[in-house]
């Protein structure tokens, strides 16, 4: 599905629902949320986005721990876990997602390579859905993969679960 239908779908459902959206973003550096606000009506429903590139940030920003980043890694569906708590927790959202990741070229592991990306979502009345993926291709390519998932998994929890 074409990534503004999925915006616009996602927007009509929050609307309707009177729920807000954040993001946390890190991998994809504020690319969800420049894809939200090209949506006309993105004010009705999304809240703000944070852009926690370095794990500082992330700390500062969202609260996510010092000890999960040095035990489980910046790039963890542990870390993305927090950070879509702190995203509802430092915003007016009640819903929110992150990701956080390894876009490339560099930075992989042979545990974590080049293309892992880690996403959590955050929905009201529900456990924290956590998810890690692998990407392929360059940097860019790695990076609107990510994006274009978040936003459809998103939409695929809210339309299938009560808000």
């Amino acid at each position: 599905m074409d990534l503004s239908k999925i915006v616009e779908k996602i927007g009509l459902v929050l609307i309707e629902k009177q729920q807000k959206l954040a993001t946390a973003e890190s991998c994809t550096g504020g690319l969800v949320a420049e894809i939200i606000t090209s949506f006309p009506d993105a004010s009705k429903f999304f809240e703000r986005g944070f852009v926690t590139y370095s794990n500082l940030s992330k700390t500062e920003m969202l609260g996510v721990s010092e000890q999960t980043i040095q035990k489980y890694g910046a790039v963890s569906e542990e870390t993305a876990k927090e950070m879509a708590e702190g995203a509802v927790l430092h915003s007016q959202a009640q819903i929110s997602l992150s990701i956080t990741g390894i876009a490339g070229p560099s930075g992989g592991t042979e545990q974590k390579p080049v293309g892992t990306v880690c996403f959590a979502w955050s929905l009201p009345n529900h456990d924290i859905i956590t998810v890690t993926k692998k990407f392929s291709g360059d940097r860019s390519r790695v990076r609107l993969q990510a994006a274009k998932f978040s936003l459809e998994k998103l939409l695929n929890f809210i339309t299938k679960n009560e808000l």
